[in-house]
């Protein structure tokens, strides 16, 4: 075969222009697995956006995903086969991120080239390398004013879920709301969260976190490691609970009347016993998984401009340390969100 001018071979340049850098995984396993590599850049189709992937959160999902190694197991089978069985199918991961559309189909109408914007990938991930194409209908929203690029993908996880539970839970001014697991990326803004209602929040977490979760304004800290705290006597109106070996009838019985269990990572035994708590009992038990809002979302900017929320970030990596950013995460010493930044 010889090149015509229809099939020359691309010019440095065009090579370039057409590849891009992203953390990629071939198999299941330890974050060793992970490795940067050149890739195809992806190119839109008629109602996606091209992104310039400026920062990107790294995920327990993430670790999860990379290792196949969930803390709920009764999805696991389901999920194999969507996201491969023997091997990834996805080889990018991350799903939340901020950055800058680069180009747009032609069906777009919601944002235009240049517009700095934050959100989710969905189920498509892809946004660990430096572009992501996703479409305009995904739950993205324009970055709020004075806040980077790192600050801004460290919320979409976090909040869209926090702010669902904690609508779901329906908090009033001056109730008394527990948070087991306040440490991680939902917990940290759901605590946030159910203070700008107004709640007088306390939380369950590992001793390194305490300090971290008292500046952010926690009323009173439980450390597992050295106190059960479903024995220390105290009762709640709220405990929201994304810890999923946790006692659901311990948890229950610390509830005041009319109090709300929710519960972020529940087991199928959690599901069937929150129908029968909430049926037979003066208490309500509840689990339903976040739909991640474009409302949702908008919401938070709002939160985030006004200064009612803000982002805990523990360190922001380069994409050359994701398997260092993934083990920081999933050995829960993190202080904060964990970032990767694009070059």
């Amino acid at each position: 075969w010889r090149a015509s001018p229809t099939h020359a071979k691309l010019s440095k340049r065009e090579e370039l222009e057409t590849a891009m850098k992203a953390v990629v995984y071939k198999k299941y396993g330890s974050p060793d697995v992970l490795h940067v590599a050149e890739v195809a850049k992806p190119k839109p189709k008629a109602n996606e956006l091209l992104v310039k992937v400026r920062a990107a959160e790294v995920t327990k999902a993430d670790c999860e995903m990379r290792s196949f190694d969930f803390q709920v197991k009764w999805f696991v089978l389901p999920l194999r086969l969507v996201i491969g069985i023997t091997k990834p199918r996805f080889n990018i991961l991350g799903g939340y991120f901020a950055g800058v559309v680069e180009d747009i189909g032609p069906d777009v109408t919601k944002y235009k080239v240049g517009d700095a914007i934050f959100g989710g990938t969905g189920m498509g991930f892809g946004a660990h390398g430096e572009y992501v194409c996703v479409s305009q209908d995904k739950t993205l929203a324009l970055m709020p004013a004075g806040c980077s690029f790192e600050q801004a993908a460290a919320v979409p996880l976090g909040g869209l879920n926090a702010l669902h539970f904690m609508r779901m839970a329906n908090i009033k001014a001056g109730e008394k709301v527990l948070i087991n697991g306040a440490g991680g990326s939902i917990g940290q803004l759901a605590l946030q969260i159910a203070k700008d209602m107004g709640a007088n929040v306390s939380v369950v977490d590992s001793g390194h976190k305490e300090a971290m979760l008292r500046e952010i304004g926690v009323t009173q800290f439980f450390d597992y490691t050295r106190e059960d705290f479903t024995k220390s006597g105290q009762t709640f109106d709220v405990i929201f609970d994304m810890v999923p070996k946790s006692s659901f009838s311990d948890c229950v019985k610390m509830l005041n009347p009319k109090g709300r269990y929710i519960i972020g990572n529940p087991r199928l035994s959690d599901m069937i016993r929150c129908v029968i708590t909430t049926r037979t009992t003066d208490k309500i038990a509840r689990f339903a998984f976040a739909k991640e809002t474009i409302e949702e979302l908008e919401t938070l900017k709002t939160m985030l401009a006004e200064g009612r929320i803000t982002s805990v970030i523990d360190k922001v990596f380069p994409l050359e340390s994701a398997a260092e950013a993934h083990h920081l995460v999933e050995t829960e010493q993190r202080l904060g969100m964990v970032i990767l930044a694009m070059p």
